[in-house]
């Protein structure tokens, strides 16, 4: 899995050009699923990702977790973070994983935010035509794949 995390002042998903979702200030999540992953993916991706420290202390120091804060969580899922751009200039995404694959595991990603956050957590639809709009605070933004815990 990969995901692209962006600390925001707010963050919206537009799906399907009629219903709109929220949140204030908190983490903007993208996930691509690749054809490899399983849950222990998801649950070490999750964990890392709640419990980040890039958040700012009261000494204005990235020294607290979205935890810690009690922010915002929304996360869309976006198969184009599988690109592989290695020959030529039109990206293959032959290693994102097909629906049948992804879903569960983006629903599994869902359900385990939400029961460490305790709250619910806002998410875009599996394979929906979305439009995402976010003021990024810094900015932060983080790259994190879980074959490559680095």
């Amino acid at each position: 899995m990969r995901v692209v995390i962006q600390r925001v002042l707010g963050a919206q998903v537009l799906i399907n050009q009629t219903e709109k979702r929220e949140i204030q200030a908190g983490l903007m999540v993208l996930l691509g699923i690749e054809m490899t992953d399983d849950s222990s993916d998801v649950l070490w991706l999750v964990n890392k990702i709640l419990n980040l420290r890039i958040f700012n202390d009261d000494d204005g120091i990235m020294n607290e977790s979205l935890i810690d804060r009690d922010g915002g969580l929304m996360v869309v899922s976006q198969f184009t973070l599988m690109a592989s751009t290695k020959k030529g200039n039109r990206p293959s995404y032959i290693r994102a994983a097909k629906h049948e694959h992804a879903i569960p595991l983006y629903e599994l990603f869902l359900e385990t935010a939400q029961g460490q956050l305790g709250k619910k957590v806002v998410s875009g639809i599996f394979g929906a035509d979305m439009q995402v709009s976010l003021v990024n605070d810094g900015p932060v933004t983080i790259q994190i794949d879980s074959k490559n815990k680095e």
